[in-house]
């Protein structure tokens, strides 16, 4: 099995570095995989499925274009939450429930569930994933939706300059009892922005990376996971 799994691209501009660089990368991956998972936070903000933007539409066509070629999974993130079987369906993607086991015993995340010492996100998180308040959001107009997510978006931000860092970190205990729910040894999952590989005792956890200063990716090929960065600047794989 060859797969790949990347996360928190937060794409906006389909302009931008990171944009060109997603591209290239379906691009380029979908040809030589047999699936490509993005672990949440594809996009820095999604407003609804029917969203009309420039953006939007390259985004859809970038992706059914690769998944052409091999199968493409998304999860939600805290970005992208109202991403929808409509937006799925467009984009020839299929979207998983978080978390998500593979066939072979990797356990998929975007993470944010875990981050569990953070009392307030997950109080928040758990109003934005309700039936109730999405269905809410989503009657309203387009134009009232950009605004409120850009309302949303800064009080993220403004929120997370007044948390330490570790706050917005998984929980280990949280990890362990997630692993042993799903009977897995191997977590994989993004959200942090803190890329790296933990061998624990009894599981491994990768974590994946932001596309901010350079692009990450989890390469595997058989039962070896590698973490991956390259540079935003030029064409990807070169």
């Amino acid at each position: 099995m060859k797969r790949i799994f990347i996360s928190d691209l937060h794409l906006e501009d389909h302009q931008a570095p990171a944009f060109l660089r997603f591209k290239e990368c379906l691009e380029k991956e979908s040809r030589t995989v047999d699936e490509i998972y993005i672990l949440g936070d594809l996009v820095e903000m999604w407003i609804g499925d029917d969203d009309d933007s420039v953006m939007a539409e390259k985004l859809r066509c970038v992706m059914t274009s690769s998944a052409t070629n091999c199968k493409l999974f998304i999860l939600h993130g805290n970005r992208d939450f109202l991403f929808g079987q409509q937006f799925c369906h467009a984009a020839s993607a299929q979207l998983l429930s978080d978390p998500h086991l593979t066939s072979d015993g990797l356990l998929l995340s975007h993470g944010d569930v875990l981050c569990t010492d953070d009392e307030a996100y997950q109080a928040m998180r758990k109003l934005l994933r309700s039936e109730t308040w999405q269905a809410d959001i989503l009657s309203k107009s387009l134009a009232e939706r950009k605004l409120f997510g850009q309302g949303l978006r800064e009080q993220s931000k403004n929120s997370n300059a007044n948390k330490s860092t570790n706050i917005m970190d998984v929980n280990a205990g949280a990890v362990e009892i997630l692993l042993q729910e799903h009977n897995s040894r191997v977590l994989i999952h993004g959200h942090t922005h803190r890329p790296g590989v933990h061998v624990e005792d009894n599981y491994t956890r990768i974590v994946t990376g932001a596309w901010e200063k350079c692009g990450w990716l989890c390469r595997q090929v058989g039962d070896e996971l590698k973490l991956e960065c390259f540079s935003l600047a030029r064409r990807y794989g070169t």
